[in-house]
């Protein structure tokens, strides 16, 4: 940390028990010339906070802090400030390519002639293997033990690489598969609050902040602990010491008063919140809670609410520390000095919620919690939620109104050598899934105690139900064997499938070969019901169509039931051993019954003894041959990992930036192409530039795993940029998918330019509105980058991609208002001169040249979106990686 120049005078040092910490006192910043701080919300103090401790007159002026005391008269505002998080957090699917990146720094710090031993993160990196096991394996005892051997087997070759960055890298700590969802990790371990730093001879305290490479890296606001999800490119900014740019956000205040009735569950709760937020549209804006109803939920639901943040659409949905958060961190075994401190920091920053308080907020609204009834959500958005009660009706609507198949609701067709049949509606997927739930200990009593009592009634789940549980930390097995429910999962066939994030990311694995075939083959409407977060249509499983999202306790209903056509909350789930029907009342937990059995079965000594030696693995692990030393020995036979291009012919000092000269035109696009479009995603395609790379490394089509899984893989990566089977290249009319034009010739993007790099042609694209908008994918620039292009020209970006864009050294530019490459005439055929970009500003306007296929030429002036001196110098060295590498082979 650069030494604060304090221009507020709030530099303090806390007594806590016979330990002293420095800090940076808001309220005495608010007494030297920041009026009215301490009314702000307790998300934004954060980020003052933040300002306070860098304020070094370039990234954090005095004049940036002033501009969070200004919030409080507009409530919102335009300023954008630099801020730096505490922490980073990955998943492996976005952490490889971060860690990918990092040892291609230290093969080119050797090349400089420096010591690779310097290139480390420069902030705490904690990366949980948690996205790569599949339910391939389900209902069996040995199911567990089964998915993690074929997943060890389909991912040897990330796992090898990431074994040896957990022993390589200083500040970067790797846990393994088969441990957890990071985010559970998150809030039952790594997240301590008030995080703390010992430097220059004394020990900092300040909030727990950090940014993750995973969208609900928000979960863990419900313990007061302020991050949020971004593209990968951020996330290695923010490792490696660099600000992240943001503006002052909007704060929306959400009021919870009442309490849950009997029976309620956080899911309902949850599914309400996410339903209002999106109606009331928090893009882009914090959310915090408030009010006396917090008084009335767990820390637990709050970091179930807080989960659902990208669900909603917020930025994060924080909560406050009060006293549930010093018991909780007393619960899951953290360090009693930790929460001391926790309680003594939260007190003397006026953070600490003792009830009554009311910030200012941009906008407010209020939910009294005693009106949440029963609900799921779906067929295929989170913020679809149907009560309970109208859950086989609003399936009803889904079919005649969607599927245009009203007439077929009864229909059924034999399922081949099963001995059952199978219908619209029916429930092939039941997932006890996601970090939304599985950290919540309600919950997944509630199921256990549902499944008791099923089978103390004689009910058994439908044969064509493929049922899974994938808690999000061991623990949760510790509490649900000692609870004595673990036994009545399993023998409903809820048995342990594995601990990542399966389901919801679809990751659950093949239905039976004859439901696929009975649903493929008769085009049913088939149904999955999950605890998860993300039920998008295509998300879950290829076979299955609608989604809904529901409590664990509900998943087991639902499992048992079999379809959504019938009313759970008035038609019978079956019969039992007598032929009376059962109905879900007769099976349903009272609230009283789940606390009394979490209080018998959960201890603090679970937490310690499951978390005491976490990054050591499994025997899985810990076999992994770790190859290299200080930098990494590259497979070339690798189809996974990949020593990336960045860093060819780099030299210490940054060549003198050019002018583009005679680019050709590689896209013409409209608006709102999101990341989705250009990034690579999904399943690879056989005939695709991928798909015929790994072919011709003889890889077999059913070995080709997804984009996400080869992200380490610059290779596969970038022949899979642009090449989204809906892309419409505007110079390919008609056409959808990653083509353009060369020469006349319909080409895929990638031969397309791979053909002008052979020729030295640098590439331009040309876009509409919002160019970039969607999830903030690193490889939406990095695989930009790869291709050759050197600037987008666009009528307006997403804020992030924008930002990513220039991390990679690409020059975002945009057309004057009312102007667009459709107004200029431009066909794609064009070439195309930019100046001005030797003596480049922040901002500027700059002359783009357009020479049409006639000969014809104009003129058309664009201001230069590189909007501070840091992007700018960014773009000077070629981009954020190589500014950050010469600086550090530099000191």
């Amino acid at each position: 940390m650069t030494q604060s120049l304090d221009s507020f005078k709030a530099k303090k040092t806390l007594k806590v028990g016979d330990k002293t910490y420095t800090y940076f006192s808001i309220p005495d910043a608010e007494k030297n010339g920041l009026e009215g701080v301490s009314r702000l919300p307790n998300s934004l103090k954060v980020v003052l906070e933040n300002l306070l401790r860098f304020e070094d007159n370039r990234t954090v002026t005095a004049d940036d802090i002033r501009a969070v005391a200004k919030w409080l008269v507009e409530r919102r505002s335009d300023h954008e400030i630099s801020y730096r998080p505490a922490r980073v957090l990955m998943q492996d699917f976005t952490g490889v390519p971060a860690v990918v990146d990092l040892a291609a720094m230290r093969d080119a710090a050797v090349k400089l002639g420096g010591d690779p031993k310097k290139v480390n993160p420069l902030v705490p990196v904690d990366l949980v293997i948690d996205h790569s096991v599949m339910i391939d394996y389900f209902g069996t005892k040995d199911a567990f033990t089964k998915n993690v051997e074929l997943e060890y087997e389909r991912n040897g070759e990330r796992y090898e690489f990431l074994r040896w960055g957990q022993s390589a890298f200083d500040n970067f700590r790797a846990v393994p598969p088969g441990t957890g969802i990071c985010h559970q990790v998150n809030l039952e371990y790594l997240a301590q609050t008030v995080w703390t730093k010992d430097e220059n001879g004394e020990t900092v305290a300040y909030p727990d902040t950090l940014v993750g490479t995973d969208s609900h890296t928000t979960m863990v606001n419900g313990l007061a602990v302020l991050g949020w999800g971004v593209g990968g490119i951020e996330a290695e900014a923010a490792m490696l010491g660099q600000p992240i740019s943001m503006l002052i956000p909007e704060v929306i205040g959400f009021k919870l008063t009442g309490k849950l009735n009997d029976g309620i569950t956080a899911t309902d709760l949850v599914l309400r919140v996410t339903e209002m937020l999106r109606k009331k549209g928090v893009v882009g804006k914090f959310v915090e809670f408030y009010g006396p109803g917090l008084d009335n939920i767990s820390l637990e639901d709050a970091a179930t609410i807080a989960n659902m943040a990208p669900e909603y659409g917020a930025t994060c949905g924080f909560f406050p520390v009060d006293n549930d958060t010093l018991n909780y961190l007393k619960a899951t075994g953290r360090d009693p000095e930790r929460v001391a401190l926790v309680e003594a920091y939260a007190k003397a920053q006026g953070m600490f919620r003792a009830g009554g308080e009311e910030p200012v907020f941009t906008d407010t609204l209020e939910l009294d919690i005693s009106t949440v009834v029963p609900a799921v959500s779906g067929p295929k958005r989170p913020q679809d939620r149907v009560n309970l009660t109208e859950a086989a009706e609003g399936f009803a609507r889904t079919m005649a109104d969607e599927f245009k198949k009203a007439d077929e609701l009864a229909k059924r067709v034999a399922v081949e050598g099963r001995g059952h049949d199978l219908g619209h509606g029916d429930v092939v997927i039941a997932a006890i899934t996601s970090c939304t739930n599985t950290s919540n200990p309600s919950v997944l009593i509630g199921a256990g105690l549902v499944a008791r009592n099923a089978l103390k009634k004689g009910l058994k789940v439908k044969p064509w139900v493929k049922t899974s549980l994938a808690p999000g930390s061991q623990v949760v097995t510790d509490y649900l064997v000692k609870a004595g429910v673990q036994d009545d999962l399993d023998a409903l066939g809820f048995t342990l499938a594995g601990y990542g994030c399966t389901t919801c990311i679809g990751n659950s694995g093949p239905l039976d070969p004859a439901i696929s075939k009975a649903i493929n083959d008769n085009d049913l409407i088939a149904c999955s019901v999950l605890s998860g977060n993300r039920n998008f249509e295509g998300r879950v499983n290829p076979d299955v169509r609608a989604n809904y999202l529901a409590s664990p306790p509900l998943v087991v209903a639902y499992a048992i039931a079999g379809s959504l056509t019938i009313n759970l909350t008035a038609d019978p789930l079956g019969t039992d051993q007598d032929g009376n029907p059962v109905y879900l009342k007769d099976i349903w937990p009272t609230t009283q019954e789940i606390t009394d059995l979490i209080r018998s079965s959960i201890t603090e000594e679970m937490f310690r003894s499951r978390y005491s030696d976490v990054f050591k693995g499994d025997e899985h692990w810990q076999a992994i041959k770790v190859e290299g030393g200080m930098t990494y020995g590259w497979p070339m036979s690798s189809t996974y990992v990949q020593n990336p291009p960045y860093f060819e012919g780099m030299t210490m000092e940054p060549k003198p930036l050019e002018d583009i000269e005679n680019a050709a035109v590689m896209g013409l696009f409209l608006d709102s192409i999101t990341t989705d479009h250009i990034s690579p995603a999904g399943n690879i395609k056989a005939n695709s530039p991928a798909g015929t790379y790994l072919s011709e490394h003889q890889v077999a089509v059913k070995d080709f795993n997804s984009y996400g899984a080869r992200r380490g893989n610059h290779q596969v990566m970038m022949r899979g940029t642009f090449a989204n089977i809906r892309i419409k290249n505007q110079m390919v009319p008609g056409v959808e998918g990653g083509v353009t034009m060369k020469g006349g010739q319909q080409k895929w993007i990638y031969d397309a330019a791979m053909e002008y790099q052979a020729e030295s042609t640098p590439l331009v694209i040309f876009a509409g509105k919002e160019y970039g908008t969607g999830s903030s994918r690193d490889w939406a620039a990095k695989g930009t980058k790869l291709l050759g292009v050197r600037a987008v020209i666009a009528q307006s970006f997403e804020r992030i991609h924008r930002s990513n864009l220039v991390g990679m050294g690409v020059i975002p530019l945009t057309f004057k208002d009312g102007e667009s490459w459709q107004s200029h005439g431009i066909t794609g055929q064009e070439r195309v001169t930019i100046k001005g970009i030797a003596d480049i500003t922040p901002r500027q306007m700059m002359d783009v040249e357009v020479t049409y296929a006639d000969g014809t030429k104009k003129v058309i002036e664009c201001l230069c979106r590189v909007d501070t001196l840091d992007e700018l110098e960014y773009i000077k060295a070629g981009g954020i990686l190589h500014y950050v590498l010469r600086n550090l082979v530099n000191s």
